[in-house]
């Protein structure tokens, strides 16, 4: 039997030694937790105190420390995992990085116009409406032009403004804002949209999470909120 114990030790890491070792300072946590040298200490303690004419059968001992070697085995996976995820979090870093410099679709109302003067948006409806009306304001929000976009079913309409006011004037060169309503039953509700703007850096939390996109005009988004890169 004794060979057989020391096998399953061997095959579990854990060195047979009878020298004592010095005593350790244990945190609240840990001393509510076991580790291969208590574990050990345990079993032996067993060993020495067990009924002469009814020792502990090998299938019994060794279904104990395979259930050690599996919680042991959790522990050093979840240990594996928590450094994955560290690794993740610093991809993330430089993936957010890449962003710099570019435009992105996100939710917003603040639009940047392209060198021809107008811009193109998303407005996202969660369901059909009667219609659905666009309005473009400056900073200030004087009103320049209104897009009546009619009867629009669910989902995401794209909408095109060629720069001009309602009365065929250049807008300017911006930036804008924009919103949209959508009528239900007689009832005007507001509805998001989805706007191109610049990326012009990135905030890495100090608290390791995901880092957060700085874009103009409208602070702080997350990278998850990104529809799609110009």
């Amino acid at each position: 039997m004794s060979i057989a114990f020391d096998t399953a030790l061997a095959n579990l890491g854990i060195a047979r030694s009878g020298v004592a070792s010095d005593p350790k300072v244990q945190t609240a946590a840990q001393s509510q937790t076991l580790d291969q040298s208590a574990f050990l200490k345990l079993m032996t303690a067993q060993l020495k105190n067990q009924d002469p004419f009814k020792p502990v059968e090998n299938e019994a001992m060794v279904a104990q420390m395979a259930q050690f070697s599996s919680v042991a085995g959790i522990s050093e996976m979840n240990q594996t995992l928590k450094a994955m995820a560290s690794r993740l979090d610093a991809n993330n870093g430089a993936s957010a990085l890449s962003y710099v410099g570019k435009t992105v679709l996100v939710p917003g109302n603040v639009a940047y116009p392209h060198t021809d003067g107008g811009f193109d948006s998303v407005v996202s409806l969660d369901s059909a409406a009667e219609n659905v009306q666009v309005t473009i304001t400056d900073m200030n929000g004087k009103v320049l032009r209104t897009v009546a976009l009619g009867p629009q079913g669910a989902g995401e309409i794209p909408l095109s403004w060629d720069g001009t006011t309602n009365d065929g004037e250049d807008a300017g060169t911006g930036p804008f804002k924009i919103s949209a309503t959508a009528v239900r039953n007689a009832v005007s509700t507001a509805t998001p949209v989805l706007v191109w703007a610049p990326v012009t850096s990135v905030s890495v939390p100090a608290d390791g999470s995901t880092p957060l996109l700085n874009v103009a005009g409208l602070g702080q988004t997350p990278i998850s909120a990104v529809r799609e890169i110009g």
